[in-house]
């Protein structure tokens, strides 16, 4: 198999969605994350939650009943229904007694927090058990929750995007909460729905941008059309659940965090709040409407063969079935979006071959609690197989996933391209952020006779180490073959610039078995399914080594990765590979 250079071929006339030539995206020059003052602002604002004025701000009319239930028609999950039953929350394999829980402190990672705060287990009770059988389970914790918070407003418990969840949880679990007999437990139900909307009308704004101010809109929105006198909360917080949603996601429809879970959770949210629209027989307004079909999209084109997401931003696969669900329930149809300009995410198909290339910077440190330096980076699959991957799931540590561990896979050597001088494209911080780095990316595609060619720049070493890398990409008609070229040129304004080591990993999916062959230059990839293919590189020493992958539930797997390590000399140079199915 011949791996020379990429001849320069004639491009076909460029489709619609098409990348216009020379396409540059560049990372956001203020990406500092929070400012001190911004900081300062927020957290003395949290402090004013705990004041006899902000009690008074929370109180009203006590609503006597709710206008309507909505259709949940998002699938929970039964395994942690029934965990429930048996006595303990799980929540990505930790577990939480239920007689040990002390709902004013739950010494828990951050995301099983929200999970219980959130009122999320509804759904994963509700799945598991009967509604008779599951009714005392949900009393019994709503009122433990109404006896440490509902009077006392404190985060994490009233953040503002956990108590929108809340919210759309009671109202569409309310006959697991609201059946008792006990006016006096319904009537506090029923306020502590209130008073959470009322803290919403007055915190929603001050949600960070992205998913967070979404979802606190969306709450007000959702007890606007639920609670008795809502029309100028309707009014009110459908306007502030505009410029919220105009704020989170890019015109593609990806959302700004760049992460394809939290694609997801906006989806589920507002596959909801349709829900909501739907039971008061009320039309959804289009602008919701509009940006449903522009994320199901984006959401789509990066989905592999198997139904689940690429693992991307520190994330890992959903159960594919659940995707369908929560794709269903947006009551959108629509298709793959196949190049997300500014999300960033580029997509080439062809036969049962599904590729996807990270073709843009990095996310905004401030939007990203897990953003990754995976630029460049790409995955592969081949129909329900996943043969090249990302190792994924940093945004997913739990009691499988140590935080350690964790962030350790946002780097860049967990990701499926080039890694110059075993460092990092764009730097992670001490604190988690994403410091300096990639800043600019430039993006070439072109439909070719040949098949689809798709070429992609970043300078995310060439202040550090002087040379920027380009990763081109051509996929066969067929999908059966796909050439590629990683190429690190130097930069034409360093003076000196010294010999680099660099080393290009191909991490492989867990049902990808690989065998070298004898002159170290290429390799077998077995498919579980039976099918074969073949990896060729034409410069460098190719080596398999360990790697692992993370599933959609936080758990990691060994595997192993194909490793081209060579070095390049201060003229920069060009690596060729091949991968060809066989058979």
């Amino acid at each position: 198999m011949s791996t020379r250079p990429l001849p320069m071929m004639t491009p076909e006339p460029p489709e619609e969605d098409g990348i216009e030539q020379g396409k540059r995206l560049i990372r956001l020059s203020d990406d500092r994350g929070l400012s001190l003052t911004q900081k300062l602002a927020n957290h003395f604002y949290r402090m004013t939650w705990g004041t006899p004025f902000h009690t008074m701000r929370l109180k009203g009319k006590y609503p006597l009943k709710l206008l309507a239930v909505p259709d949940d028609a998002i699938p929970g999950d039964a395994r942690a229904g029934k965990a429930l039953r048996a006595g303990y929350f799980l929540f990505r394999g930790m577990r939480q007694q239920v007689a040990s829980l002390d709902w004013r402190k739950i010494d828990q990672p951050d995301a099983f927090v929200d999970y219980l705060h959130g009122f999320r287990w509804l759904r994963d009770l509700a799945v598991a058990t009967s509604r008779d059988n599951a009714v005392p389970v949900a009393e019994a914790q709503m009122r433990a929750w109404l006896a440490a918070h509902a009077e006392t407003v404190s985060e994490p418990a009233w953040r503002a995007d956990v108590a929108a969840w809340r919210i759309l949880h009671w109202t569409a679990f309310s006959p697991l909460i609201l059946s008792s007999g006990d006016l006096v437990y319904r009537s506090l139900v029923l306020n502590g729905i209130a008073r959470t909307a009322r803290h919403l009308d007055r915190s929603a704004d001050k949600a960070p941008i992205g998913l967070p101010r979404v979802t606190a809109w969306a709450g007000i929105v959702a007890a606007s059309l639920l609670l008795p006198g809502g029309e100028p909360r309707r009014i009110f917080g459908e306007a502030g659940l505009r410029r919220a949603l105009e704020s989170a996601f890019y015109a593609d429809g990806g959302i700004i965090s760049r992460s394809p879970l939290e694609q997801t959770e906006a989806i589920t949210l507002l596959a909801m709040l349709r829900a909501v629209y739907d039971v008061r027989r009320e039309d959804m307004p289009g602008f919701i409407a509009q940006t449903l079909e522009r994320i199901v999209a984006a959401l789509l084109g990066v989905l592999h063969g198997d139904g689940a997401p690429g693992s991307w931003q520190g994330g890992a696969p959903v159960d594919p079935a659940r995707i369908t669900a929560i794709v269903a329930a947006s009551g959108i149809r629509t298709r793959p979006l196949r190049q997300a300009r500014d999300w960033g995410y580029q997509r080439l198909s062809a036969g049962t071959t599904v590729i996807q290339l990270d073709a843009a910077p990095p996310p905004v440190a401030r939007l990203a609690r897990c953003g990754c330096a995976s630029t460049g980076a790409m995955e592969l699959s081949d129909g329900s197989t996943r043969v090249i991957v990302n190792c994924g799931g940093a945004a997913l540590a739990g009691s499988m996933l140590p935080a350690d561990l964790a962030q350790g896979l946002r780097t860049t050597a967990a990701h499926s391209t080039l890694i110059l001088d075993d460092s990092n494209s764009t730097a992670i911080m001490p604190d988690g952020s994403l410091g300096r780095g990639v800043g600019e990316v430039e993006l070439d595609r072109h439909e070719l006779e040949q098949g689809s060619r798709l070429d992609v720049a970043h300078d995310g070493y060439a202040k550090r180490l002087g040379f920027q890398h380009r990763r081109i990409l051509v996929l066969s008609n067929e999908g059966r073959e796909l050439r590629g070229e990683d190429v690190l040129l130097p930069v034409e304004k360093r003076r000196k610039i010294a010999d680099c080591p660099y080393a290009i990993r191909f991490h492989l999916g867990v049902e990808v078995e690989p065998t070298l062959t004898a002159d170290k230059q290429g390799a077998l990839l077995r498919l579980s399914n039976g099918a074969l293919w073949q990896f060729r590189v034409g410069a460098g020493e190719l080596s398999v080594e360990d790697s692992l992958w993370v599933d959609g539930d936080g758990r990691p797997h060994p595997t192993q990765q194909l490793v081209v390590n060579g070095t390049t000399g201060s003229g920069g140079t060009n690596i060729g590979w091949l991968l060809k199915k066989s058979g």
